[in-house]
């Protein structure tokens, strides 16, 4: 048994730093160790959970930058609440598509490292990934973003490699798509929502 672990969830450095209180989820296979960590870990103002899940908390962890970047750019396009409220439900679902192919267990995706994490990156302003998107939907190219943000947006690297999980594993991902053809490809972004808006209708 793997005798790792690692921390995920919604949790800007900032607001830690400043004791806001926030909870966070540890994915450890050895559930003795990962009940002991919690213990290390969690304070007033920090509460942390643990989870047998590794892959699922992994996943979670990551794949929501991709989804922050594309709510970034229907920010940034101006496209309002609606917009938004639908990015992350449906980027809830691709996510948790494409982790429950890599052996995660699917409620993991309505927890911290899921739900949480994905619902903070999308809409606080502390996010670096929102903020990629929010300024390629203003019109601004990747390359002058990367440059001047000073800080590292996993989403931009992550979105190539999540799109090459889910051609492996069959699984579809629409948003991700979308986000490679904008940062990849060129791809305007008003144009890559369009054909993402306009796919065809199936059911929920």
């Amino acid at each position: 048994m793997a005798r790792y672990a690692v921390l995920s969830g919604p949790s800007f450095a900032a607001e830690v730093m400043d004791q806001h209180p926030t909870a966070v989820v540890l994915g450890c296979q050895d559930e003795r160790l990962g009940a002991r960590l919690r213990e290390v870990f969690s304070t007033p103002f920090f509460r942390c959970y643990s989870s047998g899940d590794v892959t699922g908390v992994e996943a979670g962890g990551a794949l929501k930058n991709v989804m922050a970047i594309a709510a970034g750019v229907c920010d940034g396009l101006g496209f309002g609440s609606n917009a938004r409220a639908a990015l992350i439900t449906r980027g809830l679902a691709e996510l948790a598509r494409i982790g429950t192919a890599m052996g995660a267990e699917p409620l993991t995706f309505m927890g911290l490292s899921g739900l949480g994490d994905l619902t903070l990156t999308c809409t606080g302003d502390l996010s670096r990934n929102r903020q990629v998107g929010l300024r390629l939907g203003q019109g601004e190219s990747l390359e002058s973003i990367v440059s001047s943000l000073g800080m590292v947006a996993e989403g931009v690297k992550t979105a190539h490699a999540a799109r090459l999980l889910a051609l492996r594993f069959g699984t579809s991902a629409p948003i991700t798509k979308t986000v490679c053809r904008i940062i990849e490809e060129g791809s305007s972004p008003r144009e890559a929502v369009t054909a993402l808006m306009t796919r065809e209708l199936k059911k929920e």
